[in-house]
């Protein structure tokens, strides 16, 4: 997965089971990273809408500017990795979509794609953090700063498949155990390799125009198929 992916009204509509009740979403269709995006968790016992920031800072970064902050992590590694280990354990998320893109290089330039589920929204998986702000009072409701990272695999299993690596997704059965606490580590990871293998079978792809190449360019246009 590149780093780009859309959000839409009708994503609502299209993942009832996940977003039902939720705030509905707004038009995005060129989200980049850095960019403040929905995403669903678990808090209180009941499923909340928050807005977090694309690319993880972990809760014992010294300030919000050091890097990496990355935007994807490995579903390889994220139940092992030292930037991760902690989030997937206990802060896990779920980031809709209506789809995703991808690139690919031809002799004139780079070509968007794409990637969707017809007639369907994608719930990708993903974990978050919590970074405490120093310059904040303890009791400033501003003081964490939440931010967020994709979990994404291997791409082959997806038929035309564009790009080496795809965001792991969810299906609706499995938003209450992803976002419960009451599976362990091995558990999670057999649940996400699953759904994310069922999902992708079920993708399309189609070209779009080069406007989606400049995150400044914006619009539903941008994920129409070319002629």
């Amino acid at each position: 997965m590149c780093g780009r992916y859309v959000i839409a009204k009708a994503t609502s509509d299209l993942l009832p089971s996940l977003l039902d009740g939720l705030p509905p979403l707004r038009d995005d269709y060129n989200v980049a990273p850095t960019t403040a995006v929905p995403v669903v968790r678990e808090r209180h016992d009941g499923r909340e809408l928050v807005e977090a920031r694309w690319g993880l800072t972990p809760s014992w970064y010294p300030d919000l500017k050091k890097r990496p902050q990355p935007i994807n992590a490995r579903i390889e590694s994220v139940a092992t990795s030292g930037m991760f280990r902690r989030p997937f354990a206990s802060r896990r998320c779920i980031v809709p979509a209506l789809g995703y893109y991808e690139w690919t290089v031809t002799d004139s330039g780079k070509q968007p794609h794409f990637i969707h589920e017809p007639d369907g929204a994608l719930a990708m998986a993903g974990v978050m953090s919590a970074w405490p702000d120093p310059s904040k009072e303890e009791d400033d409701p501003d003081r964490w700063v939440l931010s967020m990272a994709i979990i994404t695999r291997d791409a082959h299993v997806a038929p035309g498949e564009v790009h080496d690596r795809m965001p792991a997704c969810l299906t609706p059965d499995s938003f209450d155990d992803w976002l419960g606490d009451h599976l362990g580590p091995d558990e999670l990871l057999a649940l996400l390799e699953r759904d994310s293998h069922e999902i992708a079978h079920d993708l399309v792809q189609h070209e779009v125009t080069r406007d989606a190449n400049n995150v400044r360019n914006n619009g539903a246009y941008l994920i129409d198929p070319l002629a």
